[in-house]
């Protein structure tokens, strides 16, 4: 038995042939992704600002703790998680 184009709205569409929707999925925003990390428990990690340029005038004590992670503040942290859906 022949499959027959079914006429909706001045569209042929093939009964039968049709394949189903894929379900929407939001993307990952890179630029977030680049700069943030989720741990496991759920906090957002963040790089520290001042260890870019001017280094000389800044002590080693300083350079130091500015190379770590810190947590960023939980008032931000639903922006950066609905940015990184996977995460």
């Amino acid at each position: 038995m022949p499959i027959l184009p079914l006429r909706i709205a001045g569209r042929s569409i093939f009964y039968g042939l049709l394949m189903p929707k894929p379900i929407a999925r939001r993307k990952t925003k890179k630029a977030v992704a680049k700069r943030f990390k989720v741990t496991g428990s759920g906090k957002v990690l963040r790089s520290q600002a001042g260890r870019r340029h001017l280094l000389a005038s800044k002590s080693a004590k300083r350079k130091r703790q500015l190379a770590k992670t810190a947590v960023l503040d939980r008032t931000d942290e639903a922006r950066i998680k609905e940015n990184l859906p996977f995460a």
